[in-house]
């Protein structure tokens, strides 16, 4: 299989320039007319001839064609008025299109489709790709009005949604550990803010998301389960625009604008919660804030030269002060930078080049009777990587590229009792950090074979290397099409992932304590395969957008804590672990409207995952802490006129399986801490909490209006969240009757019904 996947690769490479002889190559960048805002994923499309190109992350597209005295093209991009453009192909040419947005003429977001745009979903050799919609995060009712990509990426086919109300999501029965989320090509290890309640990201900023679950092209590499790739607006050429927002928990502001005589453009984004102003006048003793920052800058050094810098920070900072209970200190956050040069090399071959640095850093600090605890833990990560687009004909996009980071994964550090006056200096035990080296190879090629038939082939090999341990893998990735018909396709892939580093949840832990382990020689690094197979069908002009897709993958090498683990500094953290396999199949569902006043999706996946450890559960399987058999989504967006939009999300899940006593044995005698009675657990996740469901509603108001003589487009958005206020259960507990002694499971909800009120603005 490898051999067969390397063969095919290596001749698509070598193929490319013969299947060029006696053509001409059209290319150039595909922007936005009013911004220079590059249009990811644009469509440079030839009716009569039925080939086309798509426009790459930074706008950039190749097609090549043969000899002609006349063919036209059509550029397209959802949400913007067609261009059609007459071209003569004798000789190569840079062509640089402006695209202008649609206007409705209602003024609410309507998304309309073009008979001619290609299908993508169905016409592309990938699978398992998704493209997060952006206008629909605008008016989809969210938790406290804050709008959230990650909270959107959870009502999607095949992702489950972590904890109430939470970030965290998995992915085709993965842990969160094995999704990489990139921004602007950085890692950002820990998207988070309030403890998961909110992400780490300013949508407003966003020029494009989405989310990879399966059939990954060779340039992914280094998780098992998911890629959320987000890119950062580049910021208007043309004029100075200000948006902001103010909600009932955070307010951000976002300023962008050209640079260099409209050679350059600017972003900068910044949001801060309010919280401890709010809770300052009530002197609780209890300080919490958080906050993001965003900076882009890009600049045209030439024709074929830009260069970007993209730099983030997001910070949690939290604090409790008490007289007799504990006090603590906690401080969590990423910081991220990216420096990026684009150059065209030819008409048919682009290159981008990046450095990148990343670092999250946590340090938790609790104090009670005289004891001391201490926790810091995080990663740091320098790298670079070059990737070149080729294109040496129609039936050929080939991307390489190669790719090194230096990670320092730093380690838990603790004390214990606080010494007297006089009495000698506390004791701090700190382990070494942890250096290692990552690197990576990759060839990728997406083959269109005919009209019906295409493959994208791809081989990545990884190379780790740690003080104790070095592995060099081979990543073989193959993706089949067959078009069933103009608009249907079904699709066949094959991925095989490997991820050099594990993520170790403190399950008894209220604060973000988790620790970051890389590879070594105990710890070998994690496996998936997974294969899938899906049916793509769209309807009416792209208008409704169908699939259905099965998937079979499997875990190696998973990591747990052994039972009856306790954190102690000083012991080696790979001592106090076991290792198992994992296991997850399922089947989703996806309906899509993206044309008309009503957008919006059906999402319904069926999915079973377990895990094995030979140390855990006596050696039987037991399911995994997030699987749930059952996952609806239905998600809408209705334009009622040129001002009001109502939308409404609603979810159905199964309860997650937890682990509860079988029965207990009494103990005479025995002493409190057991209320004399030792419980019996029989098998590990063997009960399930009740089901989960929740109706979320909104309502966006409209209006242009005037700020002294200047126009501006305000917002406002009026939600409510869990309307029928639904006491989802958010975990249970055994309660001992002291009269009787029998023992009843007690179950605690988190999230009412809570409404929420915010106003957004642009000038």
């Amino acid at each position: 299989m490898r051999r067969w996947l390397f063969t095919g690769v290596l001749l698509a490479l070598l193929s490319g320039p013969t299947w060029a002889q006696s053509r001409y190559t059209v290319s150039g960048y595909i922007r936005d007319a009013a911004s220079g805002e590059a249009l990811i994923g644009a469509s440079f499309y030839f009716p009569r001839l039925k080939v086309g190109a798509t426009a790459n992350t930074y706008g950039f597209y190749s097609i090549s064609l043969p000899r002609a005295d006349s063919a036209g093209a059509v550029i397209s991009y959802v949400g913007y008025v067609p261009q059609l453009k007459a071209l003569r192909l004798d000789h190569d040419q840079r062509l640089d299109v402006g695209l202008s947005a649609a206007s409705t003429g209602l003024g609410e977001v309507v998304v309309r489709g073009t008979p001619e745009r290609t299908d993508a979903n169905v016409a592309a050799s990938r699978m398992g790709v998704v493209d997060v919609p952006l206008a629909l995060i605008n008016t989809l009712p969210v938790l406290f009005g804050e709008r959230d990509p990650l909270k959107i990426i959870q009502l999607l086919p095949g992702v489950q949604a972590g904890d109430e109300g939470t970030t965290g999501y998995h992915v085709r029965g993965g842990a969160t550990d094995q999704n990489l989320v990139v921004l602007d090509e950085a890692t950002v290890y820990n998207p988070n803010h309030l403890f998961g309640l909110f992400s780490t990201f300013n949508s407003a900023a966003f020029s494009k998301v989405t989310l990879v679950k399966g059939g990954f092209p060779a340039q992914y590499g280094g998780r098992l389960s998911s890629f959320l790739d987000i890119s950062l607006k580049e910021g208007s050429r043309q004029k100075v625009g200000v948006d902001g927002g103010l909600g009932l928990i955070t307010s951000n502001l976002t300023v962008d604008g050209p640079l260099g005589h409209g050679k350059g453009s600017f972003i900068v984004s910044g949001r801060r919660s309010y919280l401890d102003l709010l809770a300052k006048p009530f002197n609780l003793g209890t300080n919490y804030y958080f906050y993001d920052t965003n900076l882009k800058l890009n600049y045209d050094l030439g024709a074929k030269d830009r260069v970007y810098l993209s730099l983030f920070r997001g910070r949690d900072v939290a604090s409790y002060v008490g007289t007799s209970s504990v006090n603590y200190d906690l401080g969590f956050g990423n910081t991220t930078g990216t420096l990026r040069w684009n150059h065209v090399l030819g008409p048919k071959a682009f290159v981008n080049t990046s450095l990148i640095a990343n670092d999250y850093a946590l340090s938790v600090t609790s104090a009670q009777g005289g004891y001391l605890d201490q926790l810091a833990s995080g990663v740091r990560d320098f790298g670079g990587k070059v990737d070149v687009d080729f294109y040496p004909a129609p039936a050929h996009q080939i991307k390489v590229g190669v790719a090194y980071t230096y990670h320092r994964y730093a380690p838990v550090a603790g004390s214990a009792k606080i010494p007297k006056a006089g009495t000698g200096a506390l004791q701090t035990v700190t382990a070494a950090p942890i250096f290692a080296s990552e690197a990576a190879v990759y060839a990728n090629d997406e083959i269109t074979l005919s009209p019906r038939l295409g493959l994208n082939l791809g081989l990545r090999a990884p190379l780790f290397a740690a003080a104790d341990a070095t592995y060099l893998r081979l990543e073989p990735r193959a993706t089949l099409r067959y078009g069933v018909g103009a608009t249907a396709a079904v699709k066949l892939a094959y991925t095989r992932m490997n991820q050099f580093f594990n993520e170790l949840p403190s399950s008894t832990a209220s604060f973000p304590t988790d620790l970051y382990l890389p590879s070594s020689r105990r710890v070998l690094p994690q496996v998936s395969d997974q294969v899938a197979l899906g049916y793509f069908r769209n309807f009416q002009d792209n208008a409704w957008e169908a699939s259905v897709e099965t998937y079979y993958k499997t875990m190696d090498h998973q990591v747990n804590f052994a039972e009856g683990t306790r954190l102690t500094p000083g012991v080696p953290l790979e001592t106090q672990l076991v290792f198992g396999q994992g296991r997850s199949y399922g089947v989703e569902f996806f309906l899509r409207r993206n044309a008309g006043r009503f957008t919006g999706w059906l999402s319904y996946t069926f999915s079973k995952t377990d895990q094995t450890f030979p140390d855990l559960n006596f050696g039987n399987p037991f399911p995994f802490r997030y699987d749930r058999r059952h996952n609806l989504a239905l998600v809408g967006s209705y334009a009622l006129g040129p001002r009001w939009t109502v939308a409404a999300t609603f979810v159905f899940t199964t309860g997650n399986p937890i682990t509860l006593p079988n029965g207990r044995v009494s103990i005479s005698g025995g002493g409190s801490l057991y209320d004399t009675f030792y419980y019996d657990y029989t098998a590990r996740n063997s009960y399930r909490l009740g089901n989960y469901h929740r109706l979320d509603v909104s309502a966006t108001y409209r209006k242009a209006r005037h700020f002294f003589g200047h126009p501006y487009d305000s917002e406002w958005v009026f939600g409510v969240y869990n309307a029928y206020s639904r006491q989802n259960p958010y975990f249970v507990y055994l309660e001992v009757d002291p009269q009787t002694r029998a023992s009843t499971a007690k179950q605690v909800a988190l999230l009412p019904i809570l409404p929420s009120v915010a106003y957004h603005f642009k000038f």
